[in-house]
């Protein structure tokens, strides 16, 4: 196994031809293909390993098949995981089926439920056969090195104190709270969301069995995932209400919660105190801007994503396939060109404006009122009712849902082996 530091005579710069800043889906499989195509790549991550709650785990069939052109599919799917291809939910007290995979034509009609952090580290271990990647753990970026108006690295915070990291090409990989994008000056266009999430976790007993199911009742909505041994809950607050539902007291949220789900009474003792309820503040933004001389932005660093739809890693991959598709061959002779680097911009924008777009539908005219509560029975949106009615009709949200607007093919070559 590889050091996660690079060798460098003491006091002076590491010096890469790229350095990624974060070590998420984007950072992850960039570093990935960068690697393999024999650029001198370090990937950057802040913390000591990858072990996070607030994490996306629903892997796409379009990451699926990105994993399949890299050779890598047969090990990742012997990490353990769920198959879903029916995404059903209770709209008030009606079934619905909102999408059915089984009817897509693609090699891997489902969606895989893995934790993320096994999804990262697998990335991390496939890597370490390339000499020209590196992956620096417990190393937090903390200010952009400048030359002029161009970004010739990163200064960074590690066990062993401050370090330079000079790079032809610096990429932000860091998440929707980007210190690159911060120190970059680029500006984000918000464009918001009406809800706000609570992240809990409740004991899963060995005979419960359903994977992922949406429930929706006035003024309630809640989302439970099966990771194993225990359920990763998500209950959907309208936004800015947080403080209401704390004052309410902790029972009263349990309450709520084992009544839209009694499959979870058996383990809700778990959730102690709110101690034990994270708050999600959810954002939908993105920047008009990817680039500076010298600096790119992919993932959420350029584009922050609702959790409807739970596409987040699926966008972060495309964003990391497209930009190795497009540079990979001009980093090997040097840092490219804005113009160049702007060509990953130009090449995610649409399928990034359009997944918004589709998002914001969902939560203006589903969520937003269902969050709104009121006495009168929740009715099931026109849209949701021709679909559960229709099942020919749940091959498109399925769709869209696991291949996306424009799903990314990689292109870029593999260093010969030496």
């Amino acid at each position: 196994m590889k050091p996660d530091t690079l060798q460098r005579p003491q006091g002076s710069p590491l010096k890469v031809r790229c350095c990624i800043v974060g070590g998420g889906p984007a950072g992850m499989m960039l570093g990935y293909l960068l690697g393999r195509a024999g650029i001198d790549v370090v990937v950057l991550e802040k913390h000591a390993d990858f072990f996070r709650d607030f994490r996306g785990d629903t892997v796409h069939p379009s990451t699926l098949q990105v994993m399949d052109e890299l050779g890598l599919i047969d090990g990742f799917l012997k990490l353990p995981h769920q198959r879903l291809q029916k995404l059903d939910g209770l709209f008030g007290s009606t079934p619905v089926r909102i999408a059915d995979l089984s009817r897509l034509r693609t090699k891997y009609p489902f969606i895989a439920f893995m934790p993320q952090w096994d999804f990262l580290n697998f990335l991390r271990e496939a890597g370490q056969r390339f000499a020209s990647l590196q992956v620096m753990m417990n190393t937090e970026a903390v200010d952009l090195i400048r030359r002029g108006e161009t970004i010739a690295g990163v200064r960074a915070n590690t066990p062993d104190g401050i370090v330079d990291i000079e790079a032809d090409l610096t990429i932000a990989c860091d998440g929707r709270h980007s210190t690159v994008r911060q120190h970059s000056g680029l500006e984000v266009e918000e464009i918001g969301a009406p809800m706000d999430v609570l992240w809990f976790r409740v004991e899963r007993k060995a005979n419960e069995t359903e994977i992922l199911f949406a429930r929706v009742e006035p003024g309630k909505m809640m989302i439970t995932f099966d990771r194993g041994d225990y359920w990763q809950c998500a209950y959907v607050i309208a936004k800015g209400q947080y403080d209401a539902v704390k004052a309410r007291g902790l029972q009263a949220l349990l309450d709520d919660v084992v009544r839209m789900a009694p499959v979870l009474k058996s383990g809700i003792a778990e959730v102690k105190n709110f101690d034990d309820v994270k708050l999600l503040t959810v954002a939908i933004n993105r920047l008009p801007r990817w680039t500076r001389p010298g600096l790119l932005l992919i993932g959420d660093a350029a584009h922050a994503m609702s959790p409807v739809g739970g596409v987040g890693v699926n966008l972060a991959v495309q964003d990391a396939v497209a930009t190795a598709n497009l540079l990979a061959d001009e980093l090997q002779r040097g840092c490219p060109s804005e113009d160049e680097l702007d060509a990953v911009r130009r090449r995610r924008e649409f399928p990034v404006k359009m997944t918004q777009r589709m998002q914001m539908i969902v939560q203006n005219n589903i969520i937003s009122g269902a969050l709104q509560g009121g006495d009168r029975p929740l009715k099931v949106p026109l849209v949701l009712r021709l679909i559960t009615a229709l099942p020919w009709l749940q091959g498109i949200p399925a769709r869209l849902l696991a291949l996306g607007v424009r799903p990314e093919h990689v292109q870029s070559k593999a260093a010969p082996a030496r």
